[in-house]
C-alpha cells in the first residue's frame, strides 16, 4: 500500500514539477509580490519597489542618496559558498573515482538484494554521516546512491533508482540535530550569539545555550536519533514490489559517470620529460595531501569534531583524493569529469541569495515569525516555530541565514512564554531541515552526482517528510 502511494505520489511530481532552476526563478517572483504587499511596514508603497530592488541587486543606499555594494545582501552574497558547493561535487566524485574508494564503495554497494535493501542501506548511511556532518551526509549520500543503482542494475536485481537517489537525499532532514547543527552551536558562545543578534545576546544577559540543552539534549537524541531509524525504514516501506514499476539505474551522462583514474605507474617507450614527470609522480599530490591533511587534523584536535565546517570537509576530500590518485594528472582528469555537474550551482544560488536578501529587508520572515509566537500558547509555542521554521526554509534555505533572522524572535517568544531557550532553538532547527525534502536548492549537488531530475525524487521525499514532521511534532509536544 505504501510502495503503491509514493509510486502514485511520484508521478504527480514528476508531471507537475517544475525544473529546479524554473523553481528558483518562481521563487523570486512569488517573494518579491509578497514582500511589496506584505513586507516593509511603515515603508510607503512607493518607496517599497525601489527597496527591494537594491536589496536583491545588493545595493546599499546612504543618507546623501549615493549608494555602494552591499557585502550582507544581494543576488552575489552566496559566491563562496556555491564555490563550497562545486567542491563538495568535485572533490566528492574524484575521491570515489579513485581505485581503493570505488572498491570499497562496490563491496558496500554488493550487499543489497532487494529494492527495499538498497533504499535502507543508502538511506541509513546519509542520514548517519549527515549527523556527523551535513556536508559529510550530502555527499556520502548521492554517491552510494549512485554506485547501488549501478551494483543492482549489473548484478540483475530489480531496484528503483529514483527511489535510491531520494534515499540519498534523506540526511538533509537529520542534520541539524547533529553535529554540525549551525544554530545550536552558534549559540554556545557569547561571541556566536552576538554575531546572529545583538538584541538577543542582550536579552540572554551573560547567559549562554550549551550543547547539553540543544544537541545533547533528551529531546534531540529521541528525535534525531528516531529519525535515522524511521527514515530509512520508510524509504523501505516505499519499494516497489514489480519489476515493471521499477527505473533502473540508466548511466546518465552526468558528473556521476565513472572516471577511470590514469595509471600513473605506466612506462612509456620514450624518456619523460620533466613536466611529465611532475604530472604523474605521486610525490607532488602527497606532498600536498600531506599538508591539507595535517591542517585538518590540527584544527579539528584543537576546537572538536564539532566545529567541523564544510571548508575542513572538502579539504579532507581533497587530501584523499589526491593521495588515493597518486598522480595529479589523475586527479584533474576526475575533476574535469565531476565539473559538468556545476552548472545548476552555479546558476542558481546567487537566485537564492536575492530570495534571501528580499525576505530579510522586507520583514517578511520576522513577520511570520511574530505571527507564530502571538497564535501560540505555552504548550504549542515549539510546534508553531517548527512550523513556520519549515515554511521559512522553502525561501531561506539557509540554517545560518534564516537562525540569524527567526532566532531573535524564537528566543524572545520562549522566553517570555517560560519554555527553555534550548528548545526554542531546536524547534526552528528542525523546521530548517525538514523542508529540505521539498526544496532542491541543496539537492543540487545530488543531481548532478546522480544524473536524475528533481521530480524524479521529490515524491518520495515529500512522503519522508510527512513521517518525519509526525515524528518531530510528537516530540516537542511531549517532552
Amino acid at each position: 500500500m505504501i510502495s503503491r502511494l509514493g509510486l502514485r505520489i511520484c508521478e504527480v511530481f514528476r508531471r507537475t514539477a517544475p525544473d529546479p532552476f524554473v523553481l528558483a526563478v518562481l521563487l523570486t517572483l512569488l517573494t518579491a509580490a509578497l514582500a511589496m504587499l506584505l513586507g516593509f511596514e511603515g515603508v510607503p508603497a512607493a518607496d517599497r519597489a525601489g527597496r527591494l530592488l537594491d536589496a536583491w541587486g545588493g545595493i546599499d543606499r546612504r543618507p546623501d542618496g549615493s549608494s555602494a555594494e552591499s557585502a550582507r545582501l544581494g543576488l552575489w552574497t552566496l559566491l563562496g559558498f556555491g564555490m563550497q558547493m562545486c567542491l563538495v561535487l568535485v572533490t566528492g566524485h574524484a575521491l570515489a573515482a579513485s581505485g581503493p574508494v570505488r572498491r570499497l564503495i562496490s563491496r558496500l554497494a554488493a550487499q543489497p538484494r532487494s529494492c527495499a535493501q538498497a533504499a535502507a542501506l543508502v538511506s541509513f548511511a546519509a542520514c548517519f554521516a549527515a549527523v556527523i556532518n551535513w556536508g559529510l551526509g550530502l555527499v556520502v549520500g548521492a554517491l552510494l546512491a549512485r554506485e547501488v543503482g549501478r551494483s543492482m542494475a549489473r548484478r540483475g536485481i530489480a531496484a528503483h533508482y529514483p527511489l535510491l537517489c531520494a534515499a540519498g537525499y534523506t540526511g538533509l532532514m537529520v542534520w541539524h540535530g547533529g553535529l554540525s547543527g549551525s544554530a545550536p552551536l552558534s549559540m554556545t558562545t557569547r561571541a556566536g550569539i552576538e554575531k546572529v543578534s545583538p538584541a538577543m545576546a542582550s536579552q540572554l544577559g551573560e547567559r549562554t545555550v550549551p550543547l547539553s540543552e540543544t544537541l545533547f539534549s533528551p529531546m534531540n537524541l529521541v528525535i534525531t536519533l528516531g529519525l535515522v531509524l524511521i527514515v530509512p525504514c520508510v524509504c523501505a516501506l516505499l519499494a516497489p514490489r514489480r519489476a515493471e514499476e521499477m527505473a533502473a539505474f540508466g548511466g546518465a551522462n552526468t558528473a556521476g559517470t565513472e572516471c577511470r583514474p590514469t595509471n600513473a605507474g605506466a612506462t612509456n617507450a620514450r624518456a619523460m620529460s620533466v613536466p611529465e614527470w611532475f604530472e604523474t609522480s605521486p610525490v607532488v599530490v602527497w606532498v600536498l595531501a600531506i599538508g591539507l591533511a595535517a591542517a585538518v587534523w590540527r584544527y579539528v584536535s584543537g576546537a572538536g569534531i564539532a566545529a567541523i565546517s564544510l571548508n575542513h570537509v572538502n579539504a579532507a576530500m581533497l587530501a584523499l583524493g589526491l593521495a588515493l590518485h597518486g598522480s595529479a594528472r589523475s586527479y584533474i582528469a576526475a575533476v574535469e569529469d565531476a565539473a559538468r555537474g556545476c552548472g545548476g550551482i552555479v546558476v542558481q544560488f546567487p537566485l537564492y541569495a536575492g530570495i534571501m536578501a528580499m525576505m530579510a529587508a522586507s520583514g517578511l520572515i520576522a513577520r511570520l515569525s511574530e505571527w507564530a509566537a502571538a497564535s501560540a500558547s505555552t504548550g504549542t509555542l515549539p510546534v508553531l516555530m517548527f512550523i513556520s521554521g519549515g515554511v521559512v526554509n522553502l525561501f531561506v534555505p539557509s540554517g545560518g541565514g534564516q537562525w540569524a533572522v527567526q532566532g531573535p524572535i524564537a528566543v524572545s517568544a520562549g522566553v517570555e512564554a517560560g519554555v527553555p531557550v534550548g528548545k526554542m532553538v531546536m524547534s526552528v532547527a528542525y523546521g530548517d531541515q525538514l523542508t529540505n525534502m521539498l526544496q532542491p536548492f541543496w539537492a543540487l549537488p545530488l543531481l548532478a552526482i546522480t544524473g536524475v531530475k528533481a521530480r524524479d525524487i521529490v515524491g518520495y521525499t515529500a512522503i519522508v517528510m510527512v513521517a518525519g514532521a509526525a515524528w518531530i511534532g510528537l516530540w516537542l509536544l511531549v517532552l
